[in-house]
Parts: structure tokens; sequence; C-alpha cells
């Protein structure tokens, strides 16, 4: 697989120190699901979705995990990025809200993602267009085929993955008994959310060297824009305001951070991922919720900004729902504060502990 552009879910969150790549007691594997039939028509005989666990699964008597929680994650990312440091020391270790002693923690890597069936496996442009209601059918399918889950204690996602958990409530309401969704917005993604992610599109596939995506050379061109406009939607401008105040010092960051961010990821790969929430918009049933959620965002979110109005007549029709707006500082992280749990961890123990 050829890997040219970062992640989006690690844009925004920075890199991945090499401590944080494993955590003790992960365990890995994948999922085979036959006949996987997507939404707009298209099949394959055999899709597969990787997924990693922490913690011991306990079952009832009829053999059905009782403890599982699942966590998913953003655009570009895999399971693994919720094993950096300000994620996983944060959440998963002895008395904190996933202490995965007590917990059964699935970090599934979604359709088009890490270990995943994905374009670069060798269809490319041929893979089936998926979006993000065949990645929840399939995290579904994962859980019940698979790991014998037919009841999760939790879904907490970021970002994309906070969108899959507004599907997952409107379509399963009670498969989930809480949802946690951080960094996102309960409606179709249109305006600049939707421009943005074209425009990364738009780029790559008007380099000459994508071929229609058979290309043999990366279409490096297409990468640089779409990664560029990945840095910006993922920024804080607050903090890189107060960090970088002078031409100069901006400028070197913005270097820096190109190069560590800059050329991991497979071209096409990346026009699936952003294409994937074409179809997204649960506005029209939000009324289906009906489980405990704790809803976040961050004032700092360029994706999803809160003087839109959206937040205030969603959570008028969300019942179930706390809504918390993280306020903007040079400590806050732009759309990436989903990721640094420190922001948040309270009020996912409280939500826990009902």
């Amino acid at each position: 697989m050829h890997k040219y552009l970062a992640p989006l879910a690690l844009l925004l969150a920075g890199p991945v120190p090499a401590h944080a790549q494993t955590v003790e007691g992960a365990v890995e594997g994948d999922a085979i699901l036959k006949d996987f039939a997507f939404a707009n028509g298209e099949k394959l005989p055999e899709l597969k979705i990787h997924y990693t666990t922490l913690g011991t699964p306990q079952r009832d008597a009829k053999g059905d995990v009782t403890n599982a929680v699942m966590i998913l994650h953003g655009t570009g990312g895999t399971g693994k990025q919720f094993f950096q440091p300000q994620f996983a020391n944060e959440l998963f270790g002895p008395g904190q809200s996933l202490d995965t002693k007590k917990y059964y923690v699935i970090l599934p890597d979604n359709i088009g993602h890490g270990g995943s069936s994905k374009p670069s496996d060798g269809m490319r442009m041929k893979f089936p267009r998926y979006d993000y209601t065949d990645m929840v059918s399939a995290q579904r399918r994962m859980l019940t085929e698979k790991l014998g889950v037919k009841k999760l204690k939790l879904i907490l996602g970021t970002s994309m993955g906070c969108m899959h958990a507004f599907i997952w409530g409107e379509t399963w309401p009670d498969f989930a008994e809480k949802l946690a969704p951080f960094a996102c917005l309960p409606v179709e993604i249109a305006g600049q959310n939707r421009m943005w992610r074209t425009l990364s599109i738009d780029a790559i596939k008007a380099d000459p060297l994508w071929k229609d995506g058979n290309y043999t050379d990366p279409p490096a061109a297409g990468l640089r824009t779409a990664a560029s406009l990945s840095m910006i939607a993922g920024a804080n401008p607050y903090a890189l305001q107060a960090q970088y105040p002078t031409r100069e010092a901006a400028e070197k960051y913005k270097d820096e951070a190109f190069a560590r961010t800059y050329g991991r990821n497979d071209a096409n790969d990346t026009i699936y991922q952003l294409d994937s929430s074409r179809t997204y918009n649960p506005w029209p049933n939000l009324e289906k919720i009906k489980v405990p959620v704790l809803w976040i965002n961050s004032a700092d979110d360029f994706i999803n900004p809160p003087a839109y109005g959206i937040t205030e007549k969603a959570a008028a029709r969300l019942k179930t729902t706390k809504f918390i707006l993280i306020a903007a500082s040079p400590e806050t992280k732009g759309h990436s504060t989903h990721t640094w749990a420190k922001f948040w961890k309270n009020d996912l123990a409280k939500l826990m502990a009902q």
C-alpha cells in the first residue's frame, strides 16, 4: 500500500508517539463478514473488519458478552489511535471511566481504514463506494457474528465516530445503553464541511498522476493540497496565535507539522474516506434516540463551529442528551479536543455512573 497523506484523525491529533502504539493486554483480530451488501446495492463476497480489544469479556448464561464498550475512530484513523497517552492514560487504567479490568473495550478499524478492507488492498476505485451506513452495519455484524456482543454498555465515537454514534442511536436504539458522541453535528454534511472535503478529493483527482486511481507514482500535488486543507480544518486558531505569534514562528511550525503528517495514506483510500460522509443525515429521526447521551463539542472546532445554532435545536429534540460545549482556549486542541480526555473525562465518568 502506498502511504502519502496522514489520516485526518492523526493530522488533527498530532503524531502518535512510538510508545503509544501498544497498550498492555491488547488483542487484535479480524471479522470476515460473508456476502456483505452495501447500501448502494454493491456487494463483496467477503469484507474484513480488523479490530483491537482490551480487557476480558464477561458472559451471561447464554454466552452473550455483558461488559462491552465500543470506541469509534475518526476519518482516516484506526482503533489504535486511542492508544495515544492523552486518551488511553486517562481512561483505561484502574478506577478510570473505561477501566479495562471492568470493561471489554472494542476498537474497530472501519471499512476503508487500517487493517480492514479498503481500496488500496487491490480494487482501487472499483472498491464499493461505502458510506457511514455501511460502516455502522459492518460494526454491528462484527459485534454480533464474531465477538458475541448483542448489547453494549457504551458507544463512544470521535469525529466520524461521533456521527456513527448518532446513526447507531437511531437505527438500533436499544443496542447501546449509552452514547458519547464527541465532535460532530447530527445534520447533513453540507456548507463549509462538505466543501473542504470535496476540495481535497478534487485536488487528488485533478493531479495528472492520479490516472483515475490507477497511479504507479503517488499524485503528490493533489495529496499536498489535501494534507494542507486537513491541517487547517483541524487547527485551533487560538493556540496557534498564542504559540506562534510571529510570521517566522508560524511558518516554521507549519513546515514541521506538514513534514511529519504528509506521506502516510493512499490517495484512493483518502478519496473514499472523505466521501463516505455524503449520505449522513440523522436530523429527521433524532427523536428515535432514547438512551442517555453525552454529546460534547469544542468551541474552537473549525469543522463543527458552534455559531450555526444547530446544537441548540438538536438538544431541544434529544430529551435524554446532555450537551456540553468546551470553551476555546490556548490549551484546547481544535477539532481534536475530542481525543484529549482530560477535557471531558469527568463528564464521561458521570455518564457511566448513571
